[in-house]
Protein backbone atom coordinates (compact mmCIF):
# COMPACT_ATOMS: atom_id res chain seq x y z
CA UNK A 1 0.00 0.00 0.00
CA UNK A 2 1.45 3.48 -0.58
CA UNK A 3 2.90 5.48 2.61
CA UNK A 4 0.54 8.27 1.41
CA UNK A 5 -2.87 6.33 1.17
CA UNK A 6 -1.73 4.55 4.96
CA UNK A 7 -1.25 8.28 6.23
CA UNK A 8 -4.72 9.60 4.72
CA UNK A 9 -6.12 6.37 5.82
CA UNK A 10 -4.68 6.59 9.71
CA UNK A 11 -5.99 10.20 10.08
CA UNK A 12 -9.03 9.76 8.39
CA UNK A 13 -10.49 6.89 9.63
CA UNK A 14 -10.39 8.41 13.30
CA UNK A 15 -12.11 11.33 12.31
CA UNK A 16 -14.81 9.82 10.01
CA UNK A 17 -14.95 7.50 13.70
CA UNK A 18 -15.71 10.73 15.76
CA UNK A 19 -17.96 12.37 13.74
CA UNK A 20 -20.14 9.54 12.76
CA UNK A 21 -20.23 9.10 16.67
CA UNK A 22 -21.42 12.49 17.27
CA UNK A 23 -24.00 12.59 14.34
CA UNK A 24 -25.70 9.52 15.59
CA UNK A 25 -25.15 10.69 19.40
CA UNK A 26 -24.72 14.50 19.66
CA UNK A 27 -22.83 15.17 22.48
CA UNK A 28 -23.73 17.26 24.98
CA UNK A 29 -21.38 19.67 26.96
CA UNK A 30 -19.94 16.74 29.10
CA UNK A 31 -19.43 14.17 26.66
CA UNK A 32 -17.65 16.84 24.77
CA UNK A 33 -15.86 17.30 28.25
CA UNK A 34 -14.65 13.71 28.40
CA UNK A 35 -13.55 13.55 24.87
CA UNK A 36 -11.53 16.75 24.90
CA UNK A 37 -9.85 15.14 28.44
CA UNK A 38 -9.12 11.81 26.75
CA UNK A 39 -8.01 12.61 23.55
CA UNK A 40 -5.64 15.41 25.56
CA UNK A 41 -4.71 12.39 27.81
CA UNK A 42 -4.02 10.16 25.06
CA UNK A 43 -2.14 12.36 22.41
CA UNK A 44 0.32 13.47 25.81
CA UNK A 45 0.61 9.73 26.31
CA UNK A 46 1.60 8.88 23.03
CA UNK A 47 4.40 10.65 22.44
CA UNK A 48 6.99 9.52 25.21
CA UNK A 49 5.54 6.17 24.49
CA UNK A 50 6.15 6.12 20.82
CA UNK A 51 9.70 7.72 21.54
CA UNK A 52 10.95 4.75 23.51
CA UNK A 53 9.38 2.12 20.89
CA UNK A 54 11.80 4.25 18.31
CA UNK A 55 14.18 4.05 21.16
CA UNK A 56 14.26 0.26 21.65
CA UNK A 57 13.39 -1.14 18.12
CA UNK A 58 9.61 -1.33 18.79
CA UNK A 59 8.73 -0.13 15.66
CA UNK A 60 9.71 2.60 13.52
CA UNK A 61 8.39 4.84 11.42
CA UNK A 62 9.54 5.80 7.62
CA UNK A 63 7.72 8.92 6.74
CA UNK A 64 8.73 12.23 4.94
CA UNK A 65 7.12 15.71 6.19
CA UNK A 66 4.52 16.42 9.18
CA UNK A 67 7.39 14.29 11.28
CA UNK A 68 7.68 14.98 15.35
CA UNK A 69 10.74 13.76 16.47
CA UNK A 70 10.26 10.92 14.13
CA UNK A 71 6.80 10.22 14.86
CA UNK A 72 4.55 11.02 11.66
CA UNK A 73 2.15 13.93 12.89
CA UNK A 74 -0.80 12.47 11.31
CA UNK A 75 -0.45 8.99 13.14
CA UNK A 76 0.07 10.24 16.26
CA UNK A 77 -3.31 12.48 15.98
CA UNK A 78 -5.48 9.85 14.70
CA UNK A 79 -3.75 7.09 17.49
CA UNK A 80 -4.95 9.68 19.97
CA UNK A 81 -8.51 10.15 18.56
CA UNK A 82 -9.06 6.38 18.05
CA UNK A 83 -8.32 6.16 22.24
CA UNK A 84 -9.37 9.57 23.45
CA UNK A 85 -12.30 10.85 21.53
CA UNK A 86 -13.90 7.82 20.34
CA UNK A 87 -14.35 6.34 24.17
CA UNK A 88 -15.88 9.34 25.40
CA UNK A 89 -18.60 9.11 22.11
CA UNK A 90 -19.67 5.41 22.62
CA UNK A 91 -22.83 4.93 24.51
CA UNK A 92 -21.89 4.20 27.98
CA UNK A 93 -24.21 1.04 27.44
CA UNK A 94 -20.60 -0.34 26.28
CA UNK A 95 -18.61 -1.83 29.56
CA UNK A 96 -15.14 -0.24 29.70
CA UNK A 97 -13.85 -3.80 29.15
CA UNK A 98 -15.36 -4.48 26.39
CA UNK A 99 -14.28 -1.01 25.13
CA UNK A 100 -10.98 -1.44 25.83
CA UNK A 101 -10.80 -5.12 24.47
CA UNK A 102 -12.59 -4.12 21.41
CA UNK A 103 -9.74 -1.31 20.64
CA UNK A 104 -7.17 -3.22 21.17
CA UNK A 105 -8.33 -5.74 19.12
CA UNK A 106 -8.78 -3.41 16.58
CA UNK A 107 -4.49 -1.67 17.14
CA UNK A 108 -3.35 -5.27 16.86
CA UNK A 109 -4.77 -5.74 13.48
CA UNK A 110 -4.14 -2.05 12.09
CA UNK A 111 -0.60 -2.48 13.14
CA UNK A 112 0.72 -4.51 10.65
CA UNK A 113 -1.40 -3.16 7.89
CA UNK A 114 0.72 -0.18 8.51
CA UNK A 115 3.39 -0.68 6.37
CA UNK A 116 5.14 0.89 4.63
CA UNK A 117 4.99 3.56 7.40
CA UNK A 118 4.74 1.69 10.38
CA UNK A 119 7.79 -1.29 10.58
CA UNK A 120 7.17 -3.60 13.36
CA UNK A 121 10.01 -5.03 15.64
CA UNK A 122 10.51 -8.67 16.93
CA UNK A 123 8.87 -7.04 20.42
CA UNK A 124 6.30 -4.82 19.15
CA UNK A 125 3.87 -6.65 21.20
CA UNK A 126 5.37 -5.40 24.50
CA UNK A 127 5.30 -1.71 23.36
CA UNK A 128 1.55 -2.10 22.56
CA UNK A 129 1.31 -3.31 26.17
CA UNK A 130 2.33 -0.53 27.19
CA UNK A 131 0.77 2.03 24.69
CA UNK A 132 -2.37 0.35 26.40
CA UNK A 133 -1.74 0.47 29.99
CA UNK A 134 -0.67 3.97 30.15
CA UNK A 135 -2.54 5.36 27.59
CA UNK A 136 -6.00 3.43 26.69
CA UNK A 137 -6.96 2.27 29.73
CA UNK A 138 -6.68 6.02 31.55
CA UNK A 139 -7.88 7.81 29.00
CA UNK A 140 -11.14 5.26 28.59
CA UNK A 141 -11.39 5.64 32.67
CA UNK A 142 -11.03 9.50 32.21
CA UNK A 143 -13.92 9.29 29.84
CA UNK A 144 -16.39 7.43 32.13
CA UNK A 145 -15.57 9.22 35.02
CA UNK A 146 -16.32 12.26 33.39
CA UNK A 147 -19.40 10.72 31.72
CA UNK A 148 -20.50 9.52 35.93
CA UNK A 149 -19.23 12.21 37.33
CA UNK A 150 -16.97 10.41 40.09
CA UNK A 151 -13.79 10.78 41.19
CA UNK A 152 -13.25 14.66 40.33
CA UNK A 153 -10.14 14.81 41.78
CA UNK A 154 -8.62 12.21 39.73
CA UNK A 155 -10.09 13.86 36.88
CA UNK A 156 -8.51 17.55 37.72
CA UNK A 157 -5.09 15.59 38.08
CA UNK A 158 -5.56 14.66 34.61
CA UNK A 159 -6.22 17.72 33.52
CA UNK A 160 -3.54 18.75 35.25
CA UNK A 161 -1.11 17.20 33.68
CA UNK A 162 -2.67 17.14 30.21
CA UNK A 163 -2.29 20.82 30.61
CA UNK A 164 1.04 21.11 32.30
CA UNK A 165 2.66 18.20 29.31
CA UNK A 166 0.66 19.97 26.23
CA UNK A 167 1.17 23.50 27.11
CA UNK A 168 4.48 23.91 29.25
CA UNK A 169 6.40 21.20 28.32
CA UNK A 170 5.34 20.52 24.75
CA UNK A 171 6.52 23.79 23.81
CA UNK A 172 10.11 23.53 25.36
CA UNK A 173 10.78 20.62 23.71
CA UNK A 174 9.12 22.16 19.97
CA UNK A 175 11.41 25.12 20.36
CA UNK A 176 14.48 23.09 21.25
CA UNK A 177 14.87 25.04 24.06
CA UNK A 178 18.57 24.73 25.45
CA UNK A 179 18.76 26.30 29.11
CA UNK A 180 21.09 29.87 28.73
CA UNK A 181 22.54 30.11 32.39
CA UNK A 182 25.10 28.08 34.64
CA UNK A 183 23.25 24.69 36.02
CA UNK A 184 23.28 26.39 39.61
CA UNK A 185 20.75 30.01 38.43
CA UNK A 186 18.79 27.08 36.26
CA UNK A 187 18.20 24.64 39.04
CA UNK A 188 17.20 27.56 41.66
CA UNK A 189 15.07 28.78 38.42
CA UNK A 190 12.98 25.67 38.02
CA UNK A 191 12.59 25.73 41.96
CA UNK A 192 10.86 28.59 41.60
CA UNK A 193 8.91 27.54 38.80
CA UNK A 194 7.62 24.49 40.88
CA UNK A 195 6.57 27.35 43.75
CA UNK A 196 4.38 29.03 41.21
CA UNK A 197 2.58 26.06 40.17
CA UNK A 198 1.04 25.79 43.55
CA UNK A 199 -1.76 28.07 43.63
CA UNK A 200 -2.98 26.49 39.68
CA UNK A 201 -2.50 23.11 41.49
CA UNK A 202 -4.24 24.15 45.00
CA UNK A 203 -7.27 25.63 42.74
CA UNK A 204 -7.64 22.60 40.97
CA UNK A 205 -8.28 20.94 44.09
CA UNK A 206 -10.80 23.12 45.32
CA UNK A 207 -12.79 23.12 42.49
CA UNK A 208 -12.57 19.14 43.03
CA UNK A 209 -12.87 19.12 46.69
CA UNK A 210 -15.79 21.58 47.49
CA UNK A 211 -16.86 22.09 44.04
CA UNK A 212 -17.23 18.52 42.91
CA UNK A 213 -15.72 19.35 39.09
CA UNK A 214 -12.98 20.61 37.02
CA UNK A 215 -11.55 23.47 35.61
CA UNK A 216 -13.17 22.52 32.45
CA UNK A 217 -15.85 24.44 31.27
CA UNK A 218 -17.75 21.49 30.02
CA UNK A 219 -17.02 19.84 33.60
CA UNK A 220 -17.41 22.99 35.57
CA UNK A 221 -18.01 22.66 39.50
CA UNK A 222 -21.95 21.60 40.93
CA UNK A 223 -21.43 24.82 43.36
CA UNK A 224 -19.49 28.28 43.03
CA UNK A 225 -16.58 27.92 44.79
CA UNK A 226 -15.17 30.70 46.43
CA UNK A 227 -12.54 29.55 48.97
CA UNK A 228 -8.66 28.42 48.66
CA UNK A 229 -6.64 30.50 45.93
CA UNK A 230 -10.00 32.03 44.85
CA UNK A 231 -10.14 34.08 47.98
CA UNK A 232 -7.68 36.01 46.21
CA UNK A 233 -8.21 36.31 42.65
CA UNK A 234 -10.47 34.98 40.46
CA UNK A 235 -8.83 33.46 37.83
CA UNK A 236 -5.90 32.05 39.75
CA UNK A 237 -5.15 29.08 37.02
CA UNK A 238 -4.84 31.58 34.36
CA UNK A 239 -2.22 33.95 36.60
CA UNK A 240 -0.18 30.49 37.69
CA UNK A 241 0.25 29.43 34.11
CA UNK A 242 1.26 33.22 32.88
CA UNK A 243 3.73 33.30 35.97
CA UNK A 244 5.14 29.83 34.87
CA UNK A 245 5.69 31.22 31.48
CA UNK A 246 7.63 34.07 32.99
CA UNK A 247 9.16 31.94 34.96
CA UNK A 248 10.68 29.93 32.65
CA UNK A 249 11.32 32.70 30.23
CA UNK A 250 13.74 33.67 32.68
CA UNK A 251 14.83 30.88 33.94
CA UNK A 252 16.03 29.68 30.41
CA UNK A 253 16.69 32.41 28.88
CA UNK A 254 14.08 31.93 26.53
CA UNK A 255 11.85 34.90 25.14
CA UNK A 256 9.80 32.90 23.14
CA UNK A 257 8.20 31.62 26.11
CA UNK A 258 6.52 34.66 26.82
CA UNK A 259 4.61 34.14 23.86
CA UNK A 260 2.62 31.86 25.97
CA UNK A 261 2.08 34.03 28.71
CA UNK A 262 0.84 36.62 26.35
CA UNK A 263 -1.71 34.21 24.64
CA UNK A 264 -2.86 32.97 28.18
CA UNK A 265 -4.25 36.67 29.13
CA UNK A 266 -5.71 37.16 25.72
CA UNK A 267 -7.24 33.85 25.77
CA UNK A 268 -8.63 33.85 29.22
CA UNK A 269 -9.44 38.01 29.38
CA UNK A 270 -11.66 37.66 26.12
CA UNK A 271 -13.24 34.40 24.98
CA UNK A 272 -13.05 32.39 28.14
CA UNK A 273 -13.48 35.05 30.27
CA UNK A 274 -16.99 36.48 28.39
CA UNK A 275 -17.89 33.17 28.03
CA UNK A 276 -17.51 31.70 32.37
CA UNK A 277 -18.41 34.66 33.47
CA UNK A 278 -21.90 34.33 31.45
CA UNK A 279 -21.96 30.52 32.78
CA UNK A 280 -21.50 31.48 35.90
CA UNK A 281 -23.59 34.43 36.46
CA UNK A 282 -26.28 32.47 34.70
CA UNK A 283 -25.60 29.35 37.35
CA UNK A 284 -25.17 31.00 40.16
CA UNK A 285 -26.75 34.61 40.63
CA UNK A 286 -26.63 37.19 43.23
CA UNK A 287 -23.91 35.09 44.94
CA UNK A 288 -21.53 35.17 41.79
CA UNK A 289 -22.15 39.03 41.56
CA UNK A 290 -21.39 39.56 45.23
CA UNK A 291 -17.87 37.51 44.29
CA UNK A 292 -16.94 39.03 41.29
CA UNK A 293 -17.14 42.13 43.73
CA UNK A 294 -15.26 41.14 46.31
CA UNK A 295 -12.18 39.55 44.44
CA UNK A 296 -10.32 40.99 41.52
CA UNK A 297 -9.69 39.13 38.61
CA UNK A 298 -6.03 39.35 38.10
CA UNK A 299 -4.19 40.98 40.45
CA UNK A 300 -4.38 38.85 44.29
CA UNK A 301 -5.38 40.65 47.59
CA UNK A 302 -3.63 40.25 49.98
CA UNK A 303 -5.69 38.97 52.50
CA UNK A 304 -8.66 36.90 51.24
CA UNK A 305 -12.37 37.85 50.33
CA UNK A 306 -15.73 36.39 50.17
CA UNK A 307 -15.31 33.66 52.91
CA UNK A 308 -17.40 33.31 55.86
CA UNK A 309 -18.68 30.37 57.92
CA UNK A 310 -15.64 28.08 58.36
CA UNK A 311 -14.88 26.92 62.11
CA UNK A 312 -11.78 25.53 63.09
CA UNK A 313 -12.33 23.41 66.60
CA UNK A 314 -9.67 23.17 68.68
CA UNK A 315 -9.18 20.72 71.71
CA UNK A 316 -8.80 22.89 75.04
CA UNK A 317 -7.11 20.08 76.90
CA UNK A 318 -4.27 19.86 73.76
CA UNK A 319 -1.47 22.26 74.42
CA UNK A 320 -0.05 22.14 71.11
CA UNK A 321 -3.38 22.70 69.81
CA UNK A 322 -4.34 25.69 71.63
CA UNK A 323 -1.02 27.05 70.97
CA UNK A 324 -1.94 26.79 67.38
CA UNK A 325 -5.14 28.48 68.06
CA UNK A 326 -3.70 31.13 69.65
CA UNK A 327 -1.47 31.98 67.19
CA UNK A 328 -4.16 31.75 64.64
CA UNK A 329 -6.03 33.89 66.63
CA UNK A 330 -3.62 36.78 66.88
CA UNK A 331 -3.59 37.20 63.17
CA UNK A 332 -6.73 37.97 62.85
CA UNK A 333 -7.95 35.55 60.39
CA UNK A 334 -10.87 36.47 57.98
CA UNK A 335 -14.15 34.41 57.70
CA UNK A 336 -12.98 32.08 60.08
CA UNK A 337 -13.81 31.18 63.59
CA UNK A 338 -12.27 29.23 66.03
CA UNK A 339 -14.33 27.23 68.78
CA UNK A 340 -13.44 24.55 71.63
CA UNK A 341 -13.99 21.05 69.84
CA UNK A 342 -15.43 19.69 73.01
CA UNK A 343 -18.81 21.89 71.68
CA UNK A 344 -18.52 19.46 68.34
CA UNK A 345 -21.61 16.69 68.31
CA UNK A 346 -19.03 14.21 67.37
CA UNK A 347 -15.74 13.38 69.06
CA UNK A 348 -13.22 14.94 67.23
CA UNK A 349 -9.55 13.33 67.57
CA UNK A 350 -7.78 15.81 65.95
CA UNK A 351 -7.74 19.90 65.16
CA UNK A 352 -10.98 20.15 63.11
CA UNK A 353 -11.84 22.28 60.12
CA UNK A 354 -15.47 22.53 58.53
CA UNK A 355 -16.82 24.87 55.98
CA UNK A 356 -19.13 24.24 53.37
CA UNK A 357 -18.52 21.55 50.95
CA UNK A 358 -15.25 21.18 53.68
CA UNK A 359 -13.83 19.11 56.15
CA UNK A 360 -10.59 18.73 57.42
CA UNK A 361 -8.15 17.45 60.05
CA UNK A 362 -4.74 17.47 61.78
CA UNK A 363 -2.06 19.65 59.43
CA UNK A 364 -4.66 19.47 56.58
CA UNK A 365 -6.85 21.52 58.50
CA UNK A 366 -4.03 23.82 59.53
CA UNK A 367 -3.25 24.21 55.82
CA UNK A 368 -7.16 25.78 55.74
CA UNK A 369 -6.61 27.85 58.41
CA UNK A 370 -3.35 29.44 56.60
CA UNK A 371 -5.84 30.18 54.15
CA UNK A 372 -8.12 32.79 55.81
CA UNK A 373 -4.64 34.97 56.95
CA UNK A 374 -3.18 36.52 54.05
CA UNK A 375 -1.60 35.61 50.53
CA UNK A 376 1.56 34.44 52.28
CA UNK A 377 0.47 32.57 54.63
CA UNK A 378 -2.04 30.59 52.23
CA UNK A 379 0.49 30.16 49.53
CA UNK A 380 2.40 27.58 52.27
CA UNK A 381 -1.11 26.27 53.27
CA UNK A 382 -1.53 25.56 49.82
CA UNK A 383 1.84 23.52 49.64
CA UNK A 384 1.10 22.08 53.13
CA UNK A 385 -2.22 20.55 51.62
CA UNK A 386 -0.32 18.86 48.51
CA UNK A 387 -0.84 15.24 48.56
CA UNK A 388 2.34 13.71 49.83
CA UNK A 389 3.02 16.88 51.46
CA UNK A 390 0.19 17.03 53.88
CA UNK A 391 1.02 13.17 54.76
CA UNK A 392 4.74 13.59 55.71
CA UNK A 393 4.17 16.44 57.51
CA UNK A 394 1.07 14.81 59.45
CA UNK A 395 3.92 12.03 59.78
CA UNK A 396 5.99 14.52 61.82
CA UNK A 397 3.34 16.40 63.84
CA UNK A 398 2.28 13.03 65.07
CA UNK A 399 6.07 11.90 65.99
CA UNK A 400 6.32 15.64 68.24
CA UNK A 401 2.99 15.01 69.71
CA UNK A 402 0.18 16.08 67.77
CA UNK A 403 -1.42 12.45 67.27
CA UNK A 404 -4.45 11.69 67.43
CA UNK A 405 -6.76 12.06 70.89
CA UNK A 406 -10.12 12.37 71.72
CA UNK A 407 -10.80 16.02 72.86
CA UNK A 408 -13.72 14.96 74.82
CA UNK A 409 -15.27 11.86 76.39
CA UNK A 410 -18.00 10.16 74.20
CA UNK A 411 -21.17 9.78 76.14
CA UNK A 412 -22.79 7.17 74.13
Amino acid sequence: MDATLVRGIAIALPVAAVVALGVWRPAGPLRVGAAIVATAWAGLALLPVNLLALHLGWWTFAADGAVFRGVPVDLWLGWALLWGAVPALVPRAVAPVALVAGLVWADLVLMPLGAPVVHLGEDWLVGEGLAVAVVLVPAVAIARWTLAGRHAELRGWAQAVCSAGLFLALPIVVLDVVPAWPRPVTAAGLQVVVLACVPGVAAMLELARVGRGTPLPYDPPARLVVSGPYAYVRNPMQVTIVTVFVALAATLGEPRLLAGAASTVVYAAGFAGWHEEQQLRATHGEAWLRYRAAVPAWVPRWRPGAVDGAVLYVAGDCDMCTGVGGWLADRGPVGLRLRPAAEHPEVLWRLTYEAAGVREQGVAAFARALGHLHLGWAWLGWTLALPGVRHLAQLCADAFGAGPRPARVSTA
